[in-house]
C-alpha cells in the first residue's frame, strides 16, 4: 500500500493543505473536491489509485485543513480559488496532469483547463457540471438570491450550511444509506461550523452565478482540444442531474459516460467502481 502524505504549501500567505501519494509514478491525477467537503472526500479513492498514479488532492481556502481567512481578507470567488489551486500545483512543479472534478471542483478545474489547455491530459467528471442540462430544481432558490441578495433570499442558502442539509447531500439518492459513513458529514459540518464560514459559503454561492456564464468558453475548449473525458455520475444526484453527464457528448463525442445508482457524493458507496473506471480510462486513453 502506497503511503499518503499530508502537507501544506504557502500561496500568497495562505496555507493550502493537500494529500499526496504515488509520487514515483509518471501520470499525475489532481483531485478537486466539492461543497461542503474537502480532500477528505477522496480518502477511500486515493489508496486505490496511488499504486498506479501520482495523486494530489488540495483543500481550497475555507475548506478542510487549509487556512480559512475572513471574507474581508480574502476574495471568495471561483476565479480566486482557481488561482490558488493553480499556484499550489505550480509549487509542486506539475507540468501536465489529469483532473477529477466534483461539484465546486468543476468550475475550479474547468477555469484552469481553459487557461492552460496544454497542462490537461484528461478529465474525470463525477457530478461536476458544465451544462445547463445538469441543473435540477435544487437551483430554484438560487435565482432569487443571485438576482437580489437580501436577508430573505439568503434564508434557503443559509440552510445549506446546516447539519440536516449536509446529511441530505450525502444520503439523498444512494441505494443503501447504511453504506454512508457518518464520518463524511461530521467532518464537513465541523468546517461549516467554524466562525465566519457560513459567510464564506454565502459569498461563493453568490459567485456561482458566474459559472454558467462561462459554459460557452468551456464548451469551446472541449470542442477545440477534445480532452479525453470520463463522466462517472451518481444518476440520482438531486443537485446535478444525469442530463449534465450526457451533455458532454455534444462537444466531446468520444467521451465515456457511466451512470451509477447513487447520489451526489458517489465515492461514498461506489469508490471501488469509480476507481476501476479511472484506472482503465487513464491507462488506455492517456500516455505519460
Amino acid at each position: 500500500m502506497t503511503a499518503i502524505t499530508y502537507r501544506k504549501v504557502l500561496v500568497d500567505g495562505i496555507n493550502v493543505f493537500y494529500r499526496e501519494a504515488g509520487e514515483e509514478h509518471e501520470q499525475t491525477l489532481v483531485l478537486l473536491h466539492g461543497f461542503p467537503s474537502s480532500s477528505h472526500m477522496f480518502r477511500n479513492l486515493i489508496p486505490s489509485l496511488s499504486e498506479r498514479f501520482h495523486i494530489v488532492a488540495p483543500d481550497y481556502p475555507g475548506y478542510g485543513y487549509s487556512d480559512c481567512p475572513d471574507i474581508r481578507q480574502f476574495s471568495y470567488t471561483f476565479d480566486h480559488l482557481e488561482e490558488v489551486v493553480e499556484e499550489a500545483l505550480n509549487s509542486l512543479k506539475l507540468k501536465r496532469f489529469s483532473m477529477y472534478v466534483q461539484d465546486y471542483g468543476a468550475p475550479v478545474g474547468f477555469r484552469l483547463a481553459v487557461k492552460h489547455p496544454e497542462k490537461i491530459t484528461a478529465i474525470i467528471s463525477q457530478n461536476g457540471n458544465a451544462y445547463q442540462e445538469g441543473f435540477t430544481s435544487f437551483w430554484d432558490a438560487a435565482q432569487p438570491f443571485w438576482s437580489n441578495r437580501n436577508a430573505e433570499t439568503e434564508k434557503p442558502i443559509r440552510q445549506l450550511c446546516t447539519l440536516a442539509s449536509t446529511i441530505w447531500q450525502y444520503t439523498e439518492g444512494v441505494h443503501d444509506k447504511t453504506h454512508i459513513s457518518p464520518d463524511a458529514w461530521t467532518f464537513d459540518q465541523m468546517g461549516l461550523d467554524r466562525p465566519g464560514n457560513v459567510e464564506i459559503q454565502l459569498a461563493l454561492f453568490e459567485d456561482y452565478r458566474t459559472n454558467p456564464q462561462l459554459y460557452p468558453q468551456w464548451h469551446a475548449y472541449f470542442r477545440q482540444y477534445q480532452p479525453p473525458l470520463l463522466a462517472v455520475w451518481g444518476k440520482n444526484d438531486p443537485i446535478f442531474g444525469s442530463a449534465g453527464a450526457e451533455a458532454f457528448k455534444r462537444d466531446l463525442p468520444q467521451c465515456e459516460v457511466h451512470l451509477l445508482d447513487t447520489g451526489h457524493f458517489a465515492l461514498e458507496e461506489d469508490a471501488d467502481a469509480i476507481a476501476q473506471h479511472i484506472i482503465r480510462f487513464l491507462t488506455t486513453k492517456v500516455s505519460a
